[in-house]
């Protein structure tokens, strides 16, 4: 099995990767897997075992189109992760989501089609339902994304669909909610929050803290992409669920507790514009499709994450100072 993963230079690529060339996913033992990825500020060959002689690396860009109809060919199966993903970034940058994760995904689906590729997973988010007060969002709940990367990634399920409905392509659709694990880029919370935890720094904390998220773990992830890579329906949409809510200020002081702080390292700042106040998902439909159920508790998933970091000093200071660049 030949198998295309894009953008698996970043946090969830990367764990998927991993977990490819490891023969962790039973009958993908020994597939030979290329990673494209075009190494923006969040991406690093430092994710990957770059020596592996099943890996092969190419950096480019997925709104390129030579380069996609070069590569594709021979790959029985795509796996899309590549997207800019941070809120916060979409509302002062919306066009780098959109070039991205739009025109992106759309040169990438129109390059499978003329090679022939099987099968392609996109991978997409929670954030494109918008914001649910009460109950949790089915996979054909009308799309309400409320910000500049949500709207992004709406158009990029969209643009999935139409490769499906016009062309046949099969393809299938993930929706995930907040991931969280090692790896993970330091402007995203819990890394930030983490990070500057562990460094006797202050911690941001949005508005009133009231806003929840579900949270999953990364490696429950890649086991979800994984099986809905291997029997996942052509133009379904899959929403994947950790089944575990927290406000931020529930999160926060959890990690807190786990860095040893207290609240005295907490600033209030101004809420960030257009912030959904809660995420929810139904992951009904692929548990009883797929079998899907998440097997990480979020306790002790969220304290290896935290021993991670502590260990890992020197892999957050090389991302801080690359942030620091790209602000």
């Amino acid at each position: 099995m030949n198998i295309l993963v894009t953008g698996g230079a970043g946090f969830i690529g990367s764990h998927y990767v991993r977990s490819l060339l490891r023969g962790d996913r039973a009958g993908y033992e020994g597939s030979r897997v290329t990673v494209l990825d075009k190494l923006t500020y969040a991406g690093d060959t430092a994710n990957l075992p770059m020596d592996h002689p099943s890996l092969t690396f190419v950096r480019g860009d997925v709104c390129d189109e030579g380069l996609l109809l070069d590569l594709l060919p021979g790959h029985d199966a795509v796996v899309h992760f590549a997207a800019e993903s941070h809120v916060d970034r979409s509302l002062v940058a919306a066009s780098e989501f959109v070039r991205t994760n739009v025109a992106g995904t759309q040169t990438l689906l129109h390059c499978c089609l003329a090679a022939g590729v099987a099968k392609v997973v996109h991978v997409s988010t929670d954030e494109v339902y918008g914001s649910i007060a009460e109950g949790s969002w089915r996979e054909d709940h009308l799309l309400e994304p409320n910000s500049p990367y949500a709207a992004s990634k709406a158009a990029a399920d969209m643009m999935a669909r139409a490769a499906f409905r016009t062309h046949g392509l099969d393809v299938s659709i993930t929706r995930c909610s907040n991931n969280y694990g090692t790896h993970q880029f330091v402007e995203k919370v819990i890394p930030l929050f983490v990070t500057r935890l562990l460094d006797g720094r202050d911690v941001p904390l949005y508005g009133d803290g009231r806003n929840v998220r579900e949270w999953l773990h990364v490696d429950d992830h890649c086991r979800a992409v994984q099986l809905v890579l291997e029997r996942g329906r052509a133009g379904e949409i899959y929403n994947v669920g950790g089944g575990v809510e927290l406000t931020n200020r529930e999160l926060t002081a959890k990690l807190l507790d786990l860095c040893g702080a207290d609240w005295s390292r907490v600033r209030a700042v101004t809420d960030r514009k257009g912030h959904d106040l809660r995420y929810s998902v139904d992951a009904t439909k692929i548990h009883e499709e797929l079998g899907f159920t998440p097997g990480i508790d979020f306790d002790a998933g969220l304290a290896e994450v935290v021993r991670w970091y502590a260990d890992n000093h020197q892999w957050w200071d090389t991302r801080e100072e690359r942030l620091a660049h790209a602000r």
